[in-house]
């Protein structure tokens, strides 16, 4: 093979036309680039995808992996609508409704004069002394205390 150009060719050729020798630069730096640009477009998706699931991540346990649970839904059924709602059920933030609720029955149990984190399981043990067919027994077998204001004397 010769290097001389082909007499019906024009003396100037571009630059992506390939060279008697057979290395094609142009297209080898376009399989570079393609694979460059497919490979951030596949990051931008799935940070993209993933902005409902970080947006809740400083929120509480529940709210988070309702989130990400619909997050999953949306990537593997294609339904958009899983993400739009994990992504608002993330900017909204849901109060924390499970201290009150522990606090109120701590308080309670206090009241009672049960030990703390015991009031479940007496109420769980007087409910299986009824279904066991003891209808005639009161639900609570211990008295109600009374509170006794403390009397102060003024000097």
């Amino acid at each position: 093979m010769s290097d001389a150009i082909h007499p019906a060719a024009p003396h100037h050729l571009p630059m992506f036309v390939p060279a008697a020798d057979g290395t094609d630069v142009f297209m080898s730096v376009m399989a570079v680039v393609l694979v460059v640009v497919v490979m951030a477009a596949g990051l931008l998706f799935l940070r993209l995808h993933t902005l409902p699931e970080r947006m809740a991540h400083k929120s509480h346990k529940l709210q988070f992996e309702i989130v990400a649970v619909l997050g999953l839904l949306a990537l593997f059924t294609h339904i958009h609508l899983f993400w739009v709602m994990g992504l608002l059920l993330a900017l909204i933030d849901i109060p924390n409704f499970g201290g009150t609720l522990s606090r109120m029955a701590g308080a309670l149990e206090r009241i009672a004069g049960l030990p703390p984190g015991t009031g479940a399981a007496a109420v769980s043990e007087d409910i299986a002394s009824v279904s066991a067919g003891d209808e005639d027994l009161p639900l609570v077998s211990r008295p109600i205390p009374r509170i006794v204001p403390s009397r102060t004397t003024r000097t």
